[in-house]
């Protein structure tokens, strides 16, 4: 089932990787020698997706916005000095790929949910989307990546994925804790006490989202009301509602490593691996 549209919120101001975020955007913090979200972004469109609608904040000058677009002084450059070998290099989209922004503003509604339902309204998302977060991403340089399998997992548009990773029982305190019968997805918990785990399996916050899941995002968001400093709008709490009616959520399973960006640990760990280190 080919998916073409994907999804992808980049917005917030990092605060866990503060000071460094105050001049350098969390997605964009480099991971080897490109951005976080860029191994999302390549690997979305090596999965056949043609257009991603990025959500971004409304300050600018906006560095992921400026990353996907062509630098025609640097292609002059390269050319006038005979480096057209790295014209390739400095290209950072296929002519084919476009990239969509819509500004959220970081002092609204918080969470999750909230970028899935903006893109969905404003663009009239009626078709399966790819939802991938710009801050993490699975690295499997050799084998089948997180949007592949979850391409591999579902067998109609009505379907929904979400990716399953399975890690140390003590780890998934940090996670959100997933409970899979028969491939599919029946209880999401975020962030479980120990004494409430039943799974080693947790999600990465990596979805395909049928129409009818967006729609349930779309309904959580606007049926809600919270404050700045209340209850966030999580996408699980209406995964977790959609499931409950009776939408089929596939659990795709991934044979890479999870590398999370977010945090000052995760994001040594994640240039260690892609650099190679041992």
């Amino acid at each position: 089932m080919p998916i073409t549209k994907a999804i992808i919120p980049v917005a917030g101001w990092g605060t866990r990787r503060l000071p460094i975020t105050k001049i350098i955007e969390k997605s964009m913090l480099p991971v080897g020698n490109r951005p976080l979200v860029d191994y999302s972004v390549q690997e979305l469109i090596k999965a056949g997706v043609k257009d991603i609608y990025m959500v971004i904040s409304n300050v600018e000058p906006c560095q992921v916005r400026e990353f996907y677009k062509d630098n025609l002084a640097l292609n002059l450059y390269l050319e006038a000095r005979g480096k057209t070998d790295r014209l390739e290099l400095a290209k950072t989209l296929p002519d084919d790929v476009r990239i969509h922004y819509l500004s959220q503003d970081p002092s609204d509604k918080y969470g999750t949910a909230v970028p899935v339902a903006m893109v969905a309204e404003e663009y009239n998302i009626n078709e399966p989307v790819f939802v991938f977060f710009g801050d993490d991403f699975i690295w499997n340089p050799n084998g089948e990546s997180a949007a592949e399998s979850l391409l591999k997992s579902v067998q109609n548009p009505d379907e929904s994925a979400i990716l399953g990773v399975e890690v140390a029982k003590e780890d998934v305190v940090k996670y959100g804790m997933i409970d899979v019968k028969d491939g599919k997805l029946t209880k999401i918990v975020e962030k479980p006490a120990l004494e409430e785990v039943t799974s080693n399996i947790v999600h990465v916050s990596k979805y395909i989202m049928s129409p009818k899941l967006i729609q349930e995002m779309v309904e959580y968001v606007n049926s809600h009301d919270f404050g700045p400093k209340d209850q966030e709008y999580m996408a699980t709490d209406p995964l977790a509602t959609f499931v409950e009616k009776g939408g089929i959520v596939r659990v795709a399973p991934t044979t890479g490593e999870y590398l999370d960006g977010g945090s000052i640990e995760g994001w040594v760990h994640a240039n260690n691996v892609v650099c190679g280190a041992k």
